[in-house]
């Protein structure tokens, strides 16, 4: 399951609830994004929910009921709680400049290894690849007139102390 860690510095759709837990119930960001409900029994001697619990739901049922909810609540299609994390997942490939901040994302995903967001949403699609190859052969090409230039200014340096 997925820890408050995961999405809450990004989820404006959590925003009010997750000032609620870090400021009124004092939670880190290692406890559960979509805590569990406490239940217990009322003096009807009928369950209600009276609060949460630090633990993750069982099994994510009662996630996708709050993604389903606020997904309606915004006029938006339904979309499962993996096909989100998918999302994220490839917004954290285009936005990361760095392997370093992928490996930040992936954490928030609740991944350990970074391989594990790159095997399981790292499809890159034809075109987007041939974009990446190109893009970085442009990058190769201006580093190499970068060294060059480097290289040119170390040997006139050279000639001056030797001269």
């Amino acid at each position: 399951m997925i820890s408050g860690r995961q999405f809450r510095s990004r989820s404006h759709s959590h925003a009010k609830g997750n000032r609620y837990l870090v400021s009124e119930l004092l939670w880190g960001p290692d406890d559960p994004l979509f805590p569990r409900t406490r239940v217990a029994q009322n003096d009807n001697l009928t369950f209600e929910a009276v609060g949460m619990e630090r633990v993750n739901w069982s099994n994510a049922g009662p996630i996708r009921k709050i993604l389903k909810e606020a997904f309606e609540a915004v006029g938006l299609p339904y979309f499962n709680p993996h096909s989100f994390r998918k999302t994220l997942a490839q917004f954290g490939e285009r936005i990361c400049n760095t392997a370093e901040e992928f490996k930040a994302w992936s954490q928030n995903l609740g991944h350990e290894n970074v391989l594990t967001t790159y095997l399981s949403y790292g499809e890159v699609a034809s075109r987007r690849q041939a974009e990446i190859i190109r893009r970085l052969g442009e990058v190769a090409e201006s580093e190499a007139d970068e060294l060059e230039l480097i290289e040119s200014a170390l040997k006139a340096a050279k000639r001056r102390v030797r001269g």
